[in-house]
């Protein structure tokens, strides 16, 4: 994939909920799964079937019998099924479930009402795109270049509701971070996965960059990168050095992001956005959390309690120390 170097920092936008909240006290991210993106055509490329039907048929079998090895691998793990015997099974039904499936679209292929020149070579490249989509099953951890985007604040920020963390990229790290690339083609080529099925690694970075790393250009306004990893929440692999506040984020969650971060064993520093004079761009400034540090958490009965004795020194008789009601009716002649 892209070999490209990440900048110092990289910027997570959120909205602020207890799932931030666990996120940050807990260092976690989380890997979400390509398909709930808002964009349905991200990590969703075409294939373009640029071979014949007979170099086809080995891809696909090649897909589905790595699939299926690894399918029945797993399940074979669980039950700690893991001898010669149970390998070689799940080698004889790899090889099954592909020569069943070519089978059947050798068959279908004979189908009189399909309208392509070669119904075989169609029905074989939408086999190997979907199984080529399968087997992309790793989770994406998206981050942006800037912390100043107005549009990333107002969609991914809560319109400024929320939070944004800064991550720096540990050196072991760097290899799975990768630059987004946007505009072009949505075409992957079924000559490039034959090469990166037969150990052409060009091939394989080609490939995985179509399937992960490509978007339409509008996107480009948020400079992604992408951390991929296993899928769900996992430790945090980057390194929390930054949070910062939009300019419409709650004097109350300032405060509490600000005590859970704190006894931190590597300090976070805090910053919040705030606008131009006179312009419409954004600027990082350290965040100035003395006073709000100083009165809260607050206690509002406190302040009626302070006033108390004023009253009592107000009312009749009060000079003697003794608190007495005040009459609210009229004096008498």
């Amino acid at each position: 994939m892209s070999e490209q170097v990440p900048p110092k920092r990289l910027y997570k936008y959120r909205s602020f909920s207890n799932l931030t909240l666990a996120m940050l006290v807990e260092d976690t991210v989380y890997f979400a799964d390509p398909t709930t993106f808002n964009d349905p055509l991200d990590t969703k490329p075409t294939l373009d079937t640029d071979l014949p039907s007979v170099a086809l048929e080995p891809v696909l079998a090649q897909l589905i019998e790595q699939r299926t090895t690894a399918e029945m691998a797993a399940a074979a793990k669980t039950i700690r099924y893991n001898g010669p015997k149970t390998l070689d099974h799940i080698a004889r039904q790899s090889r099954k479930a592909a020569e069943r499936l070519l089978a059947d679209i050798r068959y279908n292929a004979t189908n009189p009402d399909y309208e392509v020149d070669d119904p075989e070579q169609f029905l074989l490249g939408q086999y190997v795109q979907e199984e080529l989509l399968r087997r992309y099953d790793r989770g994406v951890f998206s981050l942006a270049e800037r912390v100043n985007c107005p549009l990333m604040w107002s969609h991914y920020g809560d319109q400024h509701r929320g939070i944004c963390l800064g991550y720096s990229v540990p050196v072991d790290v760097a290899g799975d971070v990768h630059k987004m690339k946007y505009g072009g083609s949505r075409l992957v080529q079924a000559s490039a996965v034959s090469a990166m099925l037969a150990g052409d690694s060009a091939a394989r970075r080609g490939v995985d960059e179509a399937v992960l790393l490509k978007k339409a250009r509008p996107w480009a306004y948020e400079r992604e990168w992408r951390l991929l990893g296993p899928r769900g929440e996992q430790h945090s692999p980057l390194e929390l050095e930054e949070v910062i506040f939009g300019m419409r984020c709650s004097s109350a969650v300032i405060f509490a992001v600000i005590r859970a971060l704190e006894g931190r064993d590597r300090p976070v520093r805090f910053y919040e956005i705030r606008g131009q004079h006179g312009r419409f761009l954004l600027d990082k400034r350290v965040a100035d959390t003395g006073e709000l540090l100083a009165t809260l958490p607050r206690r509002h009965r406190g302040i009626y309690e302070m006033f108390s004795e004023f009253e009592d020194l107000d009312a009749p008789g009060g000079d003697d120390g003794a608190v007495r009601p005040v009459s609210s009716s009229p004096p008498t002649k």
